[in-house]
């Protein structure tokens, strides 16, 4: 799920016209090193944290039909927060909040990701999938730190969160669907128990197999 966001953000980013193909996009991470290997206009796309997004968790089991038979039941998608640090690298200052402006702009007219720009499993669910740009950071976490922790000077850049689907695989059998049974009919005391058969309709005369005699205790 993680790499086919990854394309998703690649696509969006290459298709921003200030770039017109010209500049590369990165995922490494922004070190020094990294910096000093770089001999291009770059737009480095960073992933720097992955958690839950315990909003959109649901609850209960989904069911898979086959002929309009249950044959499964499965629990419903885990969404996941990926956080992206979007920075531009230019040789000068200038160009590179003059592209940083154009990406954030780019990035505020969609409130998910275009559904045509997804693939794989992504695609195969169907689902929404929010992003955000430029939010506060939560209160646990500040852009400095990440760039403390890459070992790096502080850089203007954009945090981009995509919430993402991703099935968790666990699948539960379905048992058979009931063909015969027995359906009772309360009426004051007593109960009456019937035959059902497999094509039953509810104005069908049903045949009487049993009858017992049901008290209520005195509460």
């Amino acid at each position: 799920m993680i790499h086919e966001v990854d394309l998703c953000l690649r696509r969006l980013v290459r298709d921003d016209p200030l770039l017109s193909g010209e500049a590369d996009v990165a995922f490494e991470a922004p070190t020094k090193e990294w910096a000093s290997r770089r001999n291009a206009p770059t737009v480095n796309v960073y992933l720097y944290d992955v958690r839950e997004d315990l909003r959109r968790r649901t609850r209960g089991l989904q069911n898979e039909y086959v002929n309009g038979v249950v044959t499964a039941r499965h629990l419903p998608p885990r969404y996941f927060k990926l956080s992206y640090l979007v920075s531009a690298w230019t040789q000068r200052p200038e160009d590179e909040h003059r592209l940083l402006s154009s990406l954030l702009s780019r990035f505020l007219r969609y409130e998910a990701i275009p559904p045509e720009l997804l693939e794989g499993t992504l695609a195969a669910l169907a689902l929404p999938i929010p992003m955000t740009v430029a939010l506060p950071p939560p209160e646990d976490r500040a852009f400095a730190d990440v760039w403390t922790a890459l070992g790096g000077e502080l850089k203007p850049s954009l945090d981009v969160v995509v919430s993402a689907p991703m099935e968790t695989g666990r699948v539960f059998p379905a048992g058979p669907p009931a063909h015969e049974g027995v359906r009772l009919n309360v009426n004051g005391d007593s109960a009456v128990g019937h035959n059902v058969p497999e094509d039953a309709t509810p104005d069908q005369p049903l045949e009487r197999v049993a009858m017992t005699r049901v008290r209520r205790e005195a509460q």
